[in-house]
């Protein structure tokens, strides 16, 4: 597997390499480097491909105009290869700009790294668990959780390309009040069939689809549950529900190509005796407190207690009183201490924004570095159709399932256009756009790009070109075929920064450029010529197309989605 450095980090270790240089000569005296050394990508053209700030900062240190420190610093910076010139601007800028012929020597070696291209070793293969979706099993997932599953998904994978070992988790609520209220809609239904008058429960789950669960069970099990004792029907149909209801999960989420490594039961968290464990853990330490017939959790962190246990005269059934944050606290334990991983990264709906400091309080009351928990906030997603929003309803059972998105406008466009808004802003989603085959539709733009660079090469495999030949780099030196070059250069860093950030829209946006680059170069350079004297930068522009090809089709399988290769 190819790994890369990212150009960025380059630029800084040589630039670090400057600082170092000019200290070890007495141009500057000695100070501490800062670490890491700031690089950023110039944002225009003039400015070269890199900048750095470091001059700046460096001249309340130094005491010196940071223009005077930059040009001591440039001239003791060593050559490299891949960089062509070194600017001093004011006020004390360090620009870089990349060597042209450097950066088209570049295109083999992309090529040679194939799907790989991209990969870096930020990661160090530090143990990650990516927890998302992990929606009630209490009925199916809804375009909401879809949100969930595509960030998730695609940041478990981003993690991975970035050298970290993942494992992608989902966390089965089926314990507590919500699985008996289940059962007892099953069963309110399901004895309807029958003839017999059973009151809905209230809350219960009115929709469509526990009706079906309970013309299920009747046709499975026949009047058996009209038989039972009430409390043992209402429980033994709310776990057969539930698992038909995850069958149905996994399939759906199998369709928009979402694959958990592990199911996880908050109810083992009670009958393995951690629950238990964690609690005396905390009362040890003087973070359990009881009043009002309940059991609080109290930190200095938290502005107020927190109810673990629910007091028996609100909650009559022993086993619906613990609160999610009773299941949150040792399920955090499982995750660090008893499975080990480095970090736990939650991915939750933007509504438990109030859940994160009691977590976190919790983790700091058992000891644990609250650093190694990562919460990723979502915004809903609202659904339009025809510019109108398509209404939606838990409590009346009336929602947009997965399933029928994933059937209306497939998986590519719901999983590329999910991506398209950072996290913390709601998304709009177009049905309407979605489907549509023209630019105007992100995915269809992107993955038209690969398309049709599957189609130049099929023609000039008709054409008799070999298209595992090499061709020669140095030919490449149009704008355009070095701007897609220097995009393709930037994955590593792509995959770094959506990596640190935990920002899988990363990926969206890159694509997009690259796609667009890739466009240009299709449109200012004739690939394919049947011109004897245009053999060898026919050979050149096709090695840059299928070099184009490869990280095209990586990005998109990062984010999840096909590689086209006709559409």
């Amino acid at each position: 597997m190819t790994v890369s450095v990212p150009l960025r980090e380059q630029v800084a270790a040589l630039l670090r390499a400057g600082l170092q240089q000019a200290q070890a000569s007495g141009a500057l005296p000695h100070f501490d480097i800062p670490d890491p050394v700031p690089v950023e990508q110039s944002r225009y053209e003039a400015h070269g491909d890199y900048a750095s700030p470091v001059c700046m900062g460096l001249a309340k240190v130094l005491r010196r105009a940071p223009l005077q420190i930059a040009q001591v610093v440039a001239q003791h910076i060593p050559p490299a290869d891949f960089i062509a010139q070194i600017e001093v601007a004011s006020p004390g800028y360090l620009n870089f700009t990349l060597s042209t012929a450097w950066v088209a020597q570049q295109t083999p070696v992309i090529l040679a790294a194939s799907e790989s291209w991209g990969n870096v070793t930020l990661g160090s293969g530090k143990r990650v668990q990516v927890e998302f979706v992990s929606a009630n099993p209490t009925g199916p997932i809804t375009i909401g959780s879809a949100r969930n599953a595509v960030i998730g998904d695609t940041l478990a994978a981003v993690l991975e390309a970035a050298g970290y070992a993942v494992e992608r988790e989902y966390y089965v609520n089926d314990a507590g009040s919500k699985v008996r209220n289940f059962g007892a809609s099953i069963f309110a239904r399901y004895a309807g069939l029958f003839g017999v008058d059973v009151p809905f429960p209230e809350p219960g789950y009115p929709g469509a689809y526990v009706t079906d669960l309970a013309q299920r069970a009747r046709d499975e099990f026949g009047d058996r549950y009209l038989t039972l004792e009430r409390d043992a029907a209402v429980r033994a149909l709310g776990e057969w529900g539930i698992a038909r209801i995850l069958d149905g999960i996994r399939d759906d989420l199998a369709q928009l190509r979402v694959h958990f490594d592990n199911w996880f039961s908050e109810r083992s968290l009670y009958e393995s005796g951690l629950f238990d464990t964690m609690m005396e853990k905390l009362r040890a330490g003087g973070y359990i407190v009881e009043y009002d017939d309940a059991v609080w959790f109290r930190h200095p962190d938290l502005e107020k207690d927190a109810v673990l246990i629910r007091s028996p005269r609100v909650v009559p059934n022993p086993e619906d009183r613990p609160t999610y944050l009773a299941s949150d606290i040792p399920y955090l334990w499982n995750k660090i201490v008893e499975r080990g991983f480095d970090k736990a990264i939650y991915v939750w709906g933007a509504d438990h924004h109030g859940d994160v400091p009691r977590v976190q309080a919790a983790a700091k009351a058992l000891g644990v570095d609250v650093n190694r928990l990562v919460f990723i906030l979502y915004q809903m997603v609202t659904l339009l159709r025809g510019g109108q929003e398509v209404r939606m309803s838990k409590s009346s059972g009336e929602f947009v399932t997965l399933r029928e998105l994933v059937d209306e406008v497939g998986p590519d466009p719901i999983r590329f256009m999910m991506l398209t808004r950072t996290v913390d802003v709601t998304l709009d989603f177009d049905l309407d756009l979605a489907v549509e085959q023209s630019d105007r539709n992100p995915v269809y733009y992107v993955q038209y790009a690969h398309t049709r660079i599957a189609g130049v090469l099929r023609k000039a495999a008709e054409e008799g070109c070999d298209l595992e030949a090499l061709g020669d780099p140095t030919l490449l030196t149009h704008p355009s075929e070095l701007a897609l070059i220097r995009k393709m250069l930037a994955l590593p860093e792509v995959i770094t920064l959506a990596a640190n950030s935990m920002a899988p829209h990363y990926l969206t946006f890159y694509a997009t450029e690259l796609a667009a680059l890739f466009h240009a170069f299709y449109r200012d350079c004739r690939i394919v010529s049947t011109a004897p004297e245009d053999a060898a930068l026919t050979q050149a522009r096709l090695m840059l197309a299928r070099a184009a090809k490869h990280v095209l089709a990586r990005v998109l399988h990062l984010m999840g989605m096909d590689a086209p290769e006709r559409m």
